[in-house]
This record gives structure tokens, C-alpha cells and sequence, in this order.
């Protein structure tokens, strides 16, 4: 028989089972999914505590994301970086939110692929975009962006316009394609592209 704990249960559970470490929230609006704040050191003893009991069985990590606070400080979590998971149940049809928070000396938290397999390409997205280390996962390739690529674009102190490396890439317009020049590269040292190599407008 399938049984929905409601957002406070689930959260009571949790604070009987590990006290100050975890601390619950309801954010506005969101009546049917409650927030919990875990301490970092206390993060795969929780996940996995929410997929193995009975009664909570959180078996889908629906995502796995980060947040930067900076410029917009957020008091429940005391860093600038948190950590966030999402977690349904299949058996019981509840939901759950969690943040963990990270320093931002201190960049990084236990990975969660152990518990799950759908972490790794999540946590290294997250990694890629934030920066944020997850200890354990094997394979922190950058994802989406080059592996030289300097910086992580997600990041609230990142250019809104980047750093001049979108003007490398080739630019389609109205009037067709079209290359920007890098100012510091001279027309040799262009990327070939439309607009740069032999045979254009053919």
C-alpha cells in the first residue's frame, strides 16, 4: 500500500534520525516539497538514510545542481555555494529538496554516485558550470565547455559577456556568416570557420 508522507514528516524523520545536522525549511509557495539544509559532512549518511528506509524510499535523484549565493547571500545556507538535490520517491510519491552548503575556500562534497548512478552526468555538469568538486565521481570532464576553457560560466562573478572568447566563434547575422576577429590574434592566427577559409560565398 503505497503511504505520501506529508512535507513535515518526512523532514520530522530526518531530524530524529540525525539531530542538528539537518535543518528544515518550507520555502513560499512550495507547499508540497519541503527543503532540508544538511551539513556537508553529514551528506551521503543522509542520502542514503532517504533511499533505504522504508517508509521515506527516495529511489529517483531526480538532479543534481549548485547554487551561487553571491551578491544575494541566502542566511539558511551561511556559503556561497550550496550543492542541490532533488529526490522523488516512486513507491510513496513524495518529494524532496536538498541543499548542502559549500565554502567557496572549500569547493567540493561528497560525490552521490555510489547511491546513484544519474549523479555522475549531473555532478559533472555542475562542476563544469560551477567549479564545485564532487569527491568520488569518476569522471569530472569538463561537459560542455572546452577542456581549456578558463573559468566556470555559471558563476555569478564570471562576465555576464564573457572574456572575450565568444569572439572567437563564428557569428551568423542577417547578412550571412561572418567571423569577429580576436584582438589579440593577428589574420594567420584566425580560426578557420565561415568566412575564413578557402572557396567563401560559394
Amino acid at each position: 500500500m503505497r503511504t505520501t508522507l506529508t512535507p513535515e514528516q518526512i523532514t520530522e524523520r530526518l531530524a530524529k534520525r540525525f539531530a542538528e545536522g539537518v535543518a528544515a525549511h518550507l520555502p513560499p509557495g512550495e507547499g508540497s516539497t519541503r527543503l532540508a539544509i544538511v551539513r556537508r559532512d553529514l551528506l551521503l549518511d543522509v542520502l542514503g538514510f532517504l533511499k533505504s528506509n522504508p517508509e521515506l524510499s527516495f529511489d529517483f535523484l531526480m538532479d543534481v545542481t549548485a547554487i551561487d549565493h553571491l551578491h544575494f547571500e541566502d542566511p539558511a545556507i551561511g556559503e556561497r555555494f550550496a550543492a542541490v538535490y532533488q529526490l522523488y520517491s516512486t513507491a510513496h510519491n513524495h518529494r524532496l529538496t536538498l541543499k548542502t552548503p559549500i565554502p567557496e575556500d572549500d569547493a567540493q562534497v561528497p560525490s552521490a554516485v555510489e547511491l546513484w548512478r544519474s549523479a555522475l552526468w549531473a555532478e559533472r555538469e555542475a562542476h563544469d558550470m560551477y567549479g564545485i568538486r564532487f569527491e568520488g565521481n569518476p569522471d569530472l570532464r569538463r561537459l560542455l565547455m572546452p577542456e581549456d576553457f578558463p573559468g566556470f560560466p555559471l558563476r555569478k562573478d564570471y562576465p555576464l559577456r564573457g572574456r572575450g572568447e565568444r569572439d572567437a566563434f563564428p557569428q551568423y547575422l542577417d547578412s550571412g556568416p561572418v567571423s569577429r576577429p580576436v584582438a589579440a590574434a593577428s589574420a594567420e592566427d584566425a580560426p578557420e570557420g565561415p568566412g575564413n577559409g578557402e572557396g567563401d560565398g560559394e
